[in-house]
């Protein structure tokens, strides 16, 4: 078996050695064939070529599906990264968008502040809500603005929309306003069209229940509820919201303000009304067409004793 092994190795190393001249010397003859610059010899290589290369079709397949799935490789490589770039604009563009809703809900806001109808007669500061309470059973915010900009305990808060509260607490720069919701709160409003007066008592609920109501049978769920200005505290006519039934028949107030959605409040400078003592004194007196009062002519018509 060894000597068998050493003829056939012996055999096969002349034989490649063949093989390898021959394809060196075929190589040779093709390099000088294509080198050689002749009429004769150029004819000869276009007949070569068109008599090989359409047979070779099968050969330049494979070829060509590979340097196809190549470029489509490159190509989905470039659709891959023009995808992670739109993504990331898409993400920049959410943010843009979120920050384009807040400043129209922020410019709603104020829209609101400058359309509310007020008293001509009503000046009023606007400030921020800084923070809120925070707890369940304390409803109160507080603002921006103190006793440098002249707040007073007791002023009223409004939104845009209704009455939130009222200052209680000034600072120097900041002032705290206790929500209609708290359970310290008490106004007395009036219901329309009715005339009904209540108190307004705070619950620490969204929706604050009506105490002490005249007639209850003249109120329906839907009236409208402004404060009445008894006390002197708030300016009557403020709108505080709708009144409401509850399953077990309590008449409640659904505010108007927005309470989930508290940034501005408009603090409305209000020095009190006036009292009026003698109502005779509001009536001008008449006067003739000589210019002298209807009073003084009176007076001195009038006979001594």
């Amino acid at each position: 078996m060894a000597r068998n092994r050493g003829q056939e190795e012996d055999f096969v190393t002349p034989l490649r050695r063949l093989l390898v001249g021959v394809l060196v010397l075929c190589l040779m003859g093709v390099f000088l064939l294509w080198r050689i610059d002749s009429p004769r010899v150029e004819r000869f290589r276009a007949q070569v070529v068109d008599d090989l290369m359409p047979s070779f079709d099968w050969a330049m397949a494979p070829v060509t599906a590979t340097v196809n799935i190549l470029r489509d490789f490159q190509s989905y490589r470039r659709i891959h990264e023009q995808n992670q770039e739109l993504r990331r604009e898409l993400q920049q563009m959410k943010a843009w968008k979120e920050a384009a809703l807040q400043l129209e809900q922020e410019n709603a806001r104020l829209l609101d502040l400058n359309n509310v109808r007020l008293d001509p007669r009503l000046t009023y500061v606007t400030g921020v809500v800084m923070a809120d309470s925070g707890s369940p059973f304390r409803q109160s915010v507080l603002l921006n603005i103190g006793a440098r900009d002249g707040i007073v305990d007791g002023w009223a808060a409004m939104d845009g929309i209704g009455l939130v509260g009222r200052i209680s607490g000034v600072g120097k720069s900041t002032s705290r306003v206790i929500l209609l919701t708290d359970t310290s709160s008490r106004i007395p409003v009036t219901i329309q069209p009715s005339g009904q007066r209540a108190m307004l008592a705070g619950d620490n609920s969204a929706v604050p229940p009506i105490e002490f109501l005249e007639n209850p049978d003249l109120v329906r769920p839907g009236d409208r509820v402004v404060s009445s200005g008894d006390g002197g505290v708030f300016p009557a006519g403020l709108l505080v919201g709708q009144v409401a039934q509850d399953p077990g028949g309590r008449l409640r107030v659904r505010l108007a303000a927005d309470y989930e959605r508290l940034e501005f409040l408009r603090v409305l400078r209000h020095l009190g009304t006036e009292e009026i003592n003698d109502p005779g004194g509001l009536i001008a007196p008449r006067v003739l067409p000589g210019g002298a009062a209807v009073d003084e002519v009176a007076k001195e018509d009038k006979p001594d004793g």
